[in-house]
């Protein structure tokens, strides 16, 4: 393989792919090129103190790629995302919940319309006439549950 790729049993190799990593990590989303970059480096120096052949250096690179890679992900993985004050920002639907509004489309086989404010939703419950004023009474996804409103007395 040395007479195919001269370059690979030199020291600087292992530093010149870890800087093209470290690029590609700039180009690309996520942190994996980083760590397989600290490969890269780590190799070349392990290479300057103790003189590997391409088969050992390919080993060397590839054990502490795994290890580097595995540690991250124990490392991120480990680490909780803060809780937010305002969880269901993004989905406006949640907020729904106990409003009042009527049947866009009768429920018919547990399937209707709402529309809440200038929005048409799916909605679920029970069979009931278009019209029908109902509750929100939860959310899943983009779907809202309801029932009919109880009348008073």
């Amino acid at each position: 393989m040395g007479e195919i790729f001269p370059f690979i049993g030199d020291v600087w190799f292992w530093f010149i792919v870890g800087v093209v990593l470290l690029i590609g990590e700039l180009l690309a989303p996520g942190i994996f090129l980083l760590w397989l970059a600290f490969a890269a480096a780590l190799t070349g120096i392990a290479n300057a103190f103790f003189p590997l052949d391409w088969q050992g250096e390919l080993a060397v690179f590839a054990i502490l790629a795994v290890a580097l890679v595995i540690a991250s992900w124990r490392l991120v993985r480990g680490q909780h995302r803060p809780v937010s004050d305002q969880p269901d920002l993004n989905q406006r639907q949640t907020g729904y919940v106990g409003r009042r509004t009527s049947l866009l489309q009768a429920i018919s086989n547990g399937a209707g319309k709402v529309k809440i404010d200038d929005t048409v939703w799916d909605a679920t419950g029970e069979d009931l006439p278009q019209g029908t004023a109902v509750i929100v009474t939860r959310v899943t996804g983009t779907t809202l549950h309801v029932e009919k409103v109880k009348s008073a007395g």
